[in-house]
């Protein structure tokens, strides 16, 4: 057998859709049977991490600084990516002493549309570990693992015809998505007003391009309070710089204390449903009836199956049948338990939410079983 003598990263280049399999998926099933117990796409992922679909990753492709202890990572990812919607966040795999971390970040590009690049805006935070690494240490060249972009702090179809877009420090990082989108359609863009608050002006994230964006959407307003001399955006700020705020749907995003006063002020003046804010954080369980069906759970490559209520996280139904399962922080924070769903349905445990989709990344420390179900574990 003749080795190609371009290395991964050659043939990548040249290859920006990545490898397709000959004769379709015949082929695919043969090389399957031919490789077992790994598939072709383990083997695909050892020659280059971005062509592997079952465990996606990105490759850094540029770091730009961002202000002060920030940087913009523009990641190109491999043929796992699924795309995403501006306002979402996406997990983070990264690799640190031979340890993989999994933090989330909101993105920061518009959806690509086919393109081959997205970004994510990370701060440094004194006390983190991932933060700082990529910030301080991230190059181009390094392979990220990277999970399925998620969230809903995200702009409705039809746009409302006026928009309220309320942050502070890192919060402006989805609705700089969200931006950027609208960006792209100037002429049928709503009446925007941002307010958004850092502490100096040095430490306001985008703020040369937020400047550039109001003279590229003529119905953008963009209002910046530095904290440090001016205070805090407090409801009296908010009723001032914007007057019909009660009568705009609104985004907020930013300090949990930030988020805590608008949900009090949407609430007092009638207009909770028009607020949407972002939170880090697990939201309560829904309580699951006992009546909720769950179903026989098969990890595909263990060879186990075991029946499952559909209450229990599907990382404590493998644990409690003998599966080796990945897991982090068991509360949906970290995104240390992403498994790839081979077929079945599933219900988000904190929501109710039912979902999946084959090949779909899925965190089982918050989603049960509903019905019969297949992982690739």
């Amino acid at each position: 057998m003749s080795v190609h003598p371009w290395s991964s990263r050659e043939w990548a280049a040249a290859h920006p859709r990545g490898w397709r399999w000959p004769g379709g998926r015949a082929a695919l099933a043969t090389a399957s049977w031919l490789t077992s117990p790994l598939s072709p796409d383990d083997y695909l992922g050892l020659l280059d991490p971005l062509w592997s679909a079952r465990h996606p990753a990105g490759r850094i492709t540029a770091v730009r600084p961002e202000g002060p202890a920030a940087v913009t990572l523009a990641i190109r990812p491999g043929r796992g990516w699924r795309g995403h919607r501006a306002g979402q966040y996406l997990p983070l795999g990264v690799e640190i002493d031979g340890v993989r971390h999994w933090r989330t970040y909101s993105l920061t590009s518009p959806p690509d549309g086919g393109s081959t690049e997205v970004t994510v805006t990370v701060k440094a935070h004194p006390d983190g570990r991932v933060s700082p690494h990529l910030v301080h240490r991230a190059r181009p060249g390094t392979v990220l693992r990277l999970g399925p972009a998620q969230g809903e702090f995200v702009l409705p179809e039809p746009l409302p015809e006026r928009l309220l877009f309320v942050t502070a420090g890192s919060g402006i990082t989805p609705v700089m998505a969200m931006l950027r989108a609208l960006a792209r359609r100037p002429g049928t863009a709503p009446d925007i007003l941002l307010l958004h608050s850092a502490p100096t002006p040095a430490d306001c994230l985008f703020r040369t391009e937020l400047r550039f964006l109001e003279s590229r959407l003529p119905r953008l307003a963009v209002h910046l309070t530095h904290t440090r001399t001016a205070g805090r955006l407090t409801a009296d700020r908010i009723a001032a710089h914007c007057p019909d705020w009660r009568d705009r749907d609104t985004w907020v995003c930013g300090p949990a204390g930030l988020l805590d006063a608008a949900e009090r002020q949407w609430a007092a003046a009638g207009a909770r449903e028009r607020l949407r804010v972002e939170r880090f954080h697990l939201t309560p369980a829904r309580a699951v009836g006992e009546d909720t069906a769950g179903g026989r759970v098969r990890f595909e490559r263990s060879g186990v199956s075991t029946e499952a209520t559909g209450a229990e996280p599907l990382l404590a139904v493998g644990e409690a049948a003998g599966v080796p399962m990945p897991h982090g922080c068991r509360r949906g924070l970290c995104f240390g338990c992403l498994v790839p769903l081979l077929d079945g349905r599933i219900r988000d445990l904190r929501t109710g939410e039912l979902h999946g989709n084959p090949g779909e990344l899925i965190q089982t420390c918050v989603n049960g079983a509903a019905g019969p179900l297949v992982l690739d574990l």
